[in-house]
């Protein structure tokens, strides 16, 4: 086995240098070539650091390829690149800052790369469509669902009034439609997007390929909250099978199925391999985005919350604490997956007889998620929970009885949903 991964990393390490020396080949060649040969010093345009840019992006390396987009844009502010480049360099760069966990910084360079585009295109050329679906990762990355949404159902139409509905290029408008849903749960609506979706991207890109892969983790995670366990688990498996084959064993791209593998393992009752499963994301995400990235902060609210299940109280509370500190950072106070955050570290304070501190923090949490999301939402129901925990800690169980209510009529009204959604139609 160790063999294996050796070789599968060599082979790896090997493709990319190639593609990386090829792709420079390419570009310096076409544009040199594209005018008269000249004794001359050959000019390396933007397109050359932009091509760099998007391979590390890629391979998930968005230190590197920040760095190289970067370049790639002075380059063509110092060229006075006709607005076309100019464009590209700045979308690339905000789609690079949003993987990078950069909300801020994304938000701004793609609001300055939508308006050239406007001013550059036909109003509604794909291009804008693409830009489009970036902010609106942004806004969602920030918990601004609303906002999100218009974008990407601008973006979508775009798209299908310049391709046929059916083809796969419509495809991840979709799946990001039903991300969206997903989040604020509607689940039923995401499902039938994530459906339609696939279909398209199957046919399109195999059933086999590294994108299908991603969706499929997608869908294994609205499962797991549809308590879909013996479904979602199928789907992951196919998720990993896929990427060991294409990432290898130990890449930190691995870690959104890994921590959805933990779900699974969670409900199966066997929290030692979900909390391992916890940890190795923690640690290879750490290491390759960095500890204050938005992702490492969710894992370790993850983490935290199996150290809970686990009895390790010590351990969540400091684990919570940095999670904490890391998503008011890089999303704001307001985020709602600080606001979830902040109700795991009151599930500690409760364990810990802090009560004082755990109603503050509830309070603060479900101001937060009812501002984002409608009160029929599951997070709002899990905060419910924790404070109808604290209230049954504390001796007022009439308050706690009607917390309890409210959020299991919550988790009804989803089962419902749920159900109506998979109904036959009747004439």
């Amino acid at each position: 086995m160790k063999h294996a991964k050796k070789v599968v990393k060599y082979n790896r390490k090997r493709l990319f240098f190639i593609f990386i020396s090829i792709l420079i080949i390419l570009t310096i060649t076409s544009n040199s070539f594209g005018g008269k040969i000249s004794s001359k010093k050959k000019t390396v345009t933007s397109k050359t650091f932009r091509s760099m840019a998007r391979v590390y992006a890629t391979l998930g390396d968005y230190t590197k390829a920040e760095k190289f987009s970067k370049k790639a844009l002075a380059i063509a502010k110092k060229q006075n690149a006709e607005n076309e480049e100019l464009c590209s360099c700045l979308t690339d760069l905000a789609w690079i800052y949003q993987k990078a966990g950069k909300q801020k910084q994304a938000e701004n360079m793609c609001t300055l790369g939508l308006r050239l585009q406007e001013k550059t295109y036909f109003e509604n050329h794909p291009y804008i469509a693409y830009t489009l679906r970036t902010l609106s990762s942004i806004y969602q990355e920030q918990g601004r669902y609303r906002k999100a949404m218009e974008q990407l159902e601008r973006a979508l139409d775009i798209m299908k009034g310049a391709h046929p509905t059916g083809e796969p290029v419509i495809a991840p408008f979709e799946v990001e439609i039903a991300d969206l849903l997903a989040a604020q749960g509607q689940l039923s609506e995401a499902e039938l997007y994530y459906n339609r979706a696939l279909y398209k991207i199957k046919d399109g890109y195999g059933e086999d390929h590294l994108y299908t892969a991603n969706v499929l983790r997608r869908v294994a995670e609205l499962y797991i909250n549809q308590h879909r366990y013996s479904e979602a688990e199928m789907l992951i498996q196919k998720t990993l099978e896929v990427q060991h084959k294409v990432l290898g064993f130990e890449s930190h791209l691995l870690a959104p199925a890994w921590l959805t593998l933990s779900k699974i393992e969670e409900t199966n009752k066997d929290y030692v391999k979900a909390e391992r499963l916890a940890r190795q994301s923690l640690e290879v995400v750490a290491k390759k985005q960095g500890e204050e990235h938005p992702f490492t902060g969710k894992i370790m609210n993850r983490l935290a919350e199996l150290y809970i299940m686990n009895g390790k109280y010590s351990q969540a509370e400091s684990m919570c604490e940095k999670s904490i500190y890391v998503l008011e950072k890089s999303l704001g106070t307001n985020s709602n997956h600080t606001a979830m955050a902040r109700n795991t570290l009151a599930q500690i304070y409760i364990h810990q007889g802090q009560y004082t501190k755990a109603r503050k923090l509830c309070e603060q949490s479900l101001n937060t998620l009812e501002g984002i999301f409608d009160k029929n939402h599951p997070n709002v129901a899990d905060v419910l929970e924790t404070m109808s925990q604290l209230y049954e800690r504390t001796g007022d169980l009439a308050k706690s009885e009607e917390l309890d209510r409210r959020a299991r009529a919550i988790r009804s009204n989803v089962q419902v949903s749920m159900v109506s959604a998979a109904a036959p139609a009747t004439n």
